[in-house]
């Protein structure tokens, strides 16, 4: 069972949560979002580059109609650099979170999460509620390879949702969200369970997420998953 590195998980990010297309403009990969995130719109080094390869990057992004953005990795420290020196600021630094898939799954009670798609309309509602709207729902339906969504319910009613999609023997799950009115009771970690008993199933080794480092509480609950922090990346933008 090899452990991902970043590369692969950035990777499996791209599989997993993908852009309405990838553009190659020199050294670049520019991702076209159509309103998905910043996740599926930012542009990344595809090989060495240098400052005076930015406008290119910059001119192919507006062409899309899409703001600037760059996604910059480890290793991506001189882009990061010129950015800063040219007013893009850090937007987002994001936290990847990993865990061998046999240390995540076990039994859990039938009523408290299953997996279902398409999406129910319920779900929808859920990921409306949180923000997560009909540009975001179309990322997932681009996903290629095994996919799924989650419905959590806590108290008799429907509490939570979330997606998971698998890519290289490695499920990523995306887009969890509890309803207000239902957190702390447990519906994100039945969700996790219900995630990592389905990509058991499919045969994945490893669950993965990306999370931003301000969203504390979220990385509270990977943390006491026993999830493995073990990478970083940030956005820059105008």
């Amino acid at each position: 069972m090899t452990r991902p590195d970043i590369a692969a998980l950035c990777d499996v990010v791209d599989a997993t949560w993908p852009p309405a297309a990838f553009h190659r403009t020199g050294p670049w990969v520019v991702r076209e979002g159509r309103g998905g995130g910043q996740r599926v719109s930012a542009a990344t080094a595809a090989g060495p580059v240098t400052e005076a390869d930015l406008d290119s990057a910059i001119a192919r992004q507006r062409a899309l109609g899409q703001t600037p953005i760059f996604m910059i990795r480890p290793g991506d420290e001189a882009l990061d650099g010129w950015l800063a020196a040219r007013g893009f600021r850090v937007k987002d630094p994001v936290v990847l979170y990993l865990a061998p898939v046999a240390a995540l799954a076990e039994a859990i009670p039938q009523v408290t999460a299953m997996t279902v798609w398409p999406p129910l309309q319920i779900q929808r509602e859920i990921w409306e509620q949180g923000g997560i709207g009909a540009a975001r729902l179309a990322v997932m339906e681009r996903a290629e390879g095994p996919r799924t969504a989650i419905l959590s319910r806590r108290a008799d009613k429907p509490a939570g949702t979330g997606f998971v999609a698998i890519h290289d023997g490695v499920a990523m799950v995306h887009a969890l969200e509890v309803s207000a009115n239902r957190r702390r009771l447990g519906a994100g970690r039945y969700i996790m369970r219900c995630a990592a008993n389905w990509a058991r199933a499919q045969g994945a080794e490893w669950l993965s997420l990306a999370v931003t480092e301000a969203n504390l509480g979220a990385r509270a609950l990977y943390a006491s998953l026993g999830m493995e922090e073990v990478g970083n990346y940030h956005y820059r933008v105008p």
